[in-house]
């Protein structure tokens, strides 16, 4: 029997109210939220944040609305009427600013550069706000949001046809249901995992980061997330309608890319294993660059996991359909691009094959006097934006003895997520110390235990994709870390330090990106944005009102932002999101009014669009 979303017109009418009852002692902040709900019924989740006395004892002069409503002699008049943003036609729906399905035609297809990203530039821009779609629901909470989608949030039933052997994603009722399948495990991802489990260490958390390339629908990183991995999956945007999306919906981290020509957005040694299930890359093209890429990316002692097509192709080339000799040449270049990575093939079986990196220089000196070998030349190994893919080999950190890992090992998680990560006990990071590393880390437990008694919603299940604007080394994400919850930390290219490979190093996961661009991923696809800083980075860089409209895009009706920054900044942003259909409230910064760093509670309002919308 389907389970059944909501209905438009059985439930009662969302809304989000945020309103405060001052008390002699105690500031009561209570967010009632009568949510569209993949439940069936609207939930009343009406939340009081600071209920006791004692909760005023552990701040007490959190004010809810701080005396700041502007700045003497400011140049902005925050009395005057802010503009009003306006829907954008119900065609934008799904719109994906820099993967542009039109846009995208116009490059070419050599090496999948027309899937890469390709802005708008800015006077192609939308300045409108991207409507939901009619019936939009709040999607199920996790764990039933992996196996269950609402029709109505991506109705889209062509992966249900062309995937349907397959065991992806099935229709029913008003509601998708996804059995865990995929093209290489029909069966069931558990299954699949199993057979993983039998040569790769999970249970004992020393594979905590994954990357799942050319995901579908992610039902892979749905469920190694029981096995305590996470997972970052991507695909592109192409004839595989809303794989991402869905992926998204279901509550699995995934963003929109493609190997094509310009190197991933991850910093080097991020990932505990990468995997390839039919992904359809042509591995063993140019050189053998998108397995240099893999081993970029790659920690040491990390494993590369290739199932489908050409592996074991003497069994397999008939029920495949293709030329033997086409395949036996694919997995030949394999093979010898493994070798020349210094990669231990540790397992063959059926049509997975799995591989291991070595932990350094030392353990692969046969290779230094390999004439195919060619040692990328760049400075700054995760200087990664809009570079081009390179057929190198990304040399090893330096290591102290043939068993040491270069870089540094790991602990296992969940004990890494507070050991000291090798590139701060390195110096690596200019102006973080091992000393300063850890007061960043308790600053940051006393922010977020400040957001929890703004906001309690934040521990309830509510919010499972989450969103760090500039995530520094992750100290937002690690004091949240829960099984209810996922953070995507996104390390912006401007930013001074380049922290992103100590966030992976934390056994969290992110993404490099440039705040003046649209983010890789679908509209409505993050319950709770945290913008600690981001105005004030990019003051000057690019315009707010585009940062903020994209935040808008990205964000699920009544979900929630959370700003942190300088009181005059976010009296602007404030403006400005008074006519963008958000419900605001300020608040003092932790430790008193004197400081001048405020936080700025937002709503967005539940609306859906319809065909006369403008623009």
């Amino acid at each position: 029997m389907a389970l059944k979303s909501s209905s438009a017109d059985g439930r009662t009418r969302s809304s989000i109210q945020i309103f405060i009852v001052v008390g002699l002692c105690c500031f009561f902040y209570i967010l009632g939220a009568w949510q569209r709900s993949g439940f069936g019924k609207a939930d009343n989740l009406a939340m009081e944040i600071t209920k006791s006395t004692g909760d005023c004892n552990i701040i007490p002069n959190l004010n809810f609305e701080t005396h700041h409503g502007g700045d003497a002699g400011s140049s902005d008049d925050s009395d005057s009427k802010p503009k009003t943003f306006q829907p954008c036609h119900s065609r934008f729906t799904d719109y994906t600013p820099c993967q542009d399905q039109k846009r995208a035609m116009t490059f070419p297809r050599e090496n999948m550069i027309y899937r890469e990203r390709h802005c708008p530039p800015q006077e192609e821009k939308l300045h409108c706000l991207i409507p939901a779609p009619q019936g939009y629901v709040t999607p199920f909470p996790w764990p039933k949001s992996r196996d269950y989608v609402p029709f109505a949030n991506a109705p889209y039933k062509s992966l249900t046809v062309e995937k349907a052997i397959q065991n992806w994603v099935q229709y029913e009722g008003n509601v998708f249901r996804f059995p865990g399948g995929g093209t290489q495990f029909p069966q069931g991802a558990d299954k699949y995992i199993d057979q993983l489990a039998s040569v790769l260490p999970f249970t004992n958390g020393t594979v905590r980061t994954a990357l799942d390339t050319g995901c579908g629908v992610a039902s892979l990183g749905a469920y190694l997330w029981s096995r305590n991995v996470i997972t970052m999956s991507f695909a592109p945007r192409d004839s595989h309608e809303a794989q991402v999306q869905f992926a998204l919906e279901r509550g699995v981290p995934a963003v929109i890319g493609v190997f094509g020509s310009v190197k991933l957005p991850y910093p080097s040694k991020a990932f505990d294993m990468a995997h390839c299930s039919r992904c359809l890359i042509p591995w063993g093209a140019n050189d053998g660059m998108y397995l240099m890429e893999v081993d970029r990316v790659l920690r040491p002692g990390g494993y590369w996991v290739l199932s489908g097509p050409p592996i074991n192709w003497k069994n397999n080339y008939k029920s495949w359909q293709r030329p033997k000799e086409e395949l036996q040449e694919e997995q030949r270049k394999i093979e010898e691009t493994a070798k020349l990575l210094c990669w231990d093939k540790k397992y063959e079986k059926g049509e997975m094959a799995i591989w291991q990196k070595r932990v350094n220089a030392d353990s692969c000196r046969a290779r230094q006097d390999d004439s195919r070998a060619t040692f990328c030349k760049s400075a700054d190994v995760d200087d990664v934006w809009y570079k081009k893919m390179e057929a190198c080999i990304t040399p090893y950190s330096d290591s102290g003895s043939s068993d040491e890992v270069a870089g540094g090992a790991l602990k296992v998680f969940p004990e890494r997520l507070y050991a000291i990560p090798p590139r701060v006990a390195s110096g690596s990071i200019p102006g973080v110390s091992v000393e300063t590393y850890q007061d960043y880390n308790n600053e940051w437990k006393k922010h977020v235990n400040a957001y929890k008694k703004i906001n309690k919603l934040i521990d309830s299940g509510r919010y499972r994709n989450i969103m760090d604007m500039n995530a520094g080394l992750g100290g937002f994400a690690a004091a949240l870390e829960s099984p209810k919850l996922w953070v995507m930390n996104v390390v912006p290219t401007i930013a001074e330090k380049s922290t992103l490979g100590v966030i992976y190093e934390r056994g969290l996961i992110g993404i490099y990106h440039d705040w003046c661009e649209s983010f890789s991923t679908y509209p409505r696809t993050y319950d709770l944005i945290h913008a600690s800083g981001v105005f004030s980075l990019y003051r000057d860089k690019c315009d707010m009102e585009d940062i903020l409209l994209e935040m808008d895009r990205i964000l699920r009706p009544e979900g929630a932002v959370i700003f942190r920054d300088e009181v005059d900044v976010l009296v602007k942003v404030r403006k400005m999101v008074g006519g963008m259909k958000w419900d605001t409230k300020m608040v003092d910064h932790e430790d008193g009014p004197l400081v001048p760093e405020k936080i700025l509670v937002a709503v967005k309002q539940y609306w859906v669009g319809n065909s006369t919308s403008a623009q």
